[in-house]
């Protein structure tokens, strides 16, 4: 394949709508981190803002785990395609409802349902975009998907602060519909509807437990992501209350805390992509990426007190850039399964990912009135990334691997 041709082949339809969806899923999975104490006070609860915002963080990414299964499976046994309409359809809905709410039940609803369009985004772009592109070519591919998509981020940061919460949510509803008219380009992986016509067992989600080797390929390909949200769920989001509890006199804004971090994830997904073809392993680049983002976490955990704000932004953006290995991880999904499991694996792995925020803000809240915020934040992150290390061990790598190929269930 010459460059001309590559070049032709890696800026296809479906890599530049499946970077512009994710764009508009990490706007709008992040808006909520970005105006939590904002939103929260002007209806309320000012005061409150770390307990109900984990509370209504948690039921988001309850609607992230519930839509990872529903899209995963309609991916595999309808197309990629039906899913990266259906889910964009919902959480724009999602999220423009979310700009008029005045309740906690009302915000809670939404972004609930927020939370079970925005599931399907990622896990479908990936899977279409890693079936369409040479082997050669994929982790490029996905690598632009998640850069180019993790700005979404920034952007959401800046309309924050420009317009009041409920207009930013909104605006996010609007993005949403406009990529819509989009998504028309983009025609339907050939692979899977090879697939399709040979009548083979399609999205079968149960078989992911109850068969050992599908197990075990599907667990580990979620307890090496989880790290990233500690990252982005529990270190950034709360920013503002680790500086409060470690003296800090400064007032960090999640806002600018959020930029910075996923300016920094802009970063690391580009470089751990980019070290992954280099290195032809996707399991060494995740191995440094976690090593890397440990450290960071642990002077971000150790070093705060007396620091600035303007310092703890720069942390910010240093453990989003040493997180940024999301684009590999989703990758390492997709390459594991056979075509009738791979929307599957590749929606729902994200979300399981994503919903492991739940039971550390359990295990944090939890420990905080022993040891404080800070050390419970750190016995978590101990034990999140030795498990991590340990599942990366006993998973295969993937690197080149030719993804025309059906998963016996």
């Amino acid at each position: 394949m010459n460059a001309s041709a590559s070049k032709r082949s890696l800026l296809n339809a479906a890599v530049i709508v499946a970077a512009l969806g994710y764009f508009v899923d990490i706007y709008d999975l992040l808006l909520f981190s970005i105006v939590r104490v904002e939103s929260l006070r002007s209806i309320g609860f000012a005061g409150r803002e770390l307990e109900v915002g984990a509370t209504l963080n948690n039921i988001q990414m309850t609607g992230l785990m519930l839509g990872g299964i529903l899209w995963g499976v309609l991916g595999d046994k309808r197309g990629r395609l039906s899913v990266l309409f259906g889910s964009i359809f919902l959480y724009s809905i999602g999220n423009f409802l979310n700009g008029y709410a005045t309740t906690f039940t009302e915000y809670a609803f939404c972004r609930f349902f927020a939370g079970l369009g925005l599931a399907g985004e990622l896990g479908a772009g990936i899977t279409l975009v890693s079936e369409v592109l040479h082997p050669s070519l994929r982790g490029y591919g996905t690598m632009i998907v998640a850069t180019v998509g993790v700005t979404g981020a920034i952007v959401g940061g800046y309309v924050a602060q420009v317009f009041d919460w409920r207009t930013a949510f909104k605006i996010g509803g609007f993005l949403g519909f406009a990529l819509l008219l989009l998504r028309i380009s983009v025609t339907e992986s050939g692979i899977f509807e090879s697939a399709k016509k040979s009548k083979v067992r399609a999205g079968s989600f149960f078989s992911l437990f109850t068969k050992a080797d599908c197990f075990g390929k599907f667990s580990r390909s979620i307890l090496i992501g989880i790290p990233i949200w500690l990252t982005i769920g529990i270190l950034v989001t709360f920013s503002p209350e680790f500086a409060r509890d470690a003296g800090v006199t400064d007032e960090v804004g999640t806002a600018k805390a959020v930029m910075a971090c996923y300016a920094g994830f802009t970063v690391g997904d580009f470089l751990f992509g980019m070290i992954s073809q280099w290195m032809k392993s996707r399991n060494r680049a995740v191995a440094l990426a976690i090593v890397l983002n440990f450290i960071a976490a642990l002077v971000y955990l150790l070093a705060l007190k007396g620091v600035s704000s303007t310092t703890i932004y720069w942390m910010c953006g240093i453990l989003g850039a040493t997180g940024g290995y999301w684009a590999v991880v989703c990758t390492i999904a997709a390459e594991q399964f056979g075509t009738n499991m791979r929307a599957t694996v590749a929606t729902a792995v994200p979300n399981f990912i994503r919903f492991s925020l739940v039971p550390m803000n359990f295990a944090v809240l939890g420990l905080q009135p022993m040891i404080g915020l800070l050390n419970a934040t750190l016995v978590v992150a101990v034990v999140v990334v030795a498990i991590a290390l340990l599942a990366l061990r006993g998973l295969k790598e993937s690197f080149g691997k030719d993804l025309n190929f059906v998963e016996p269930i």
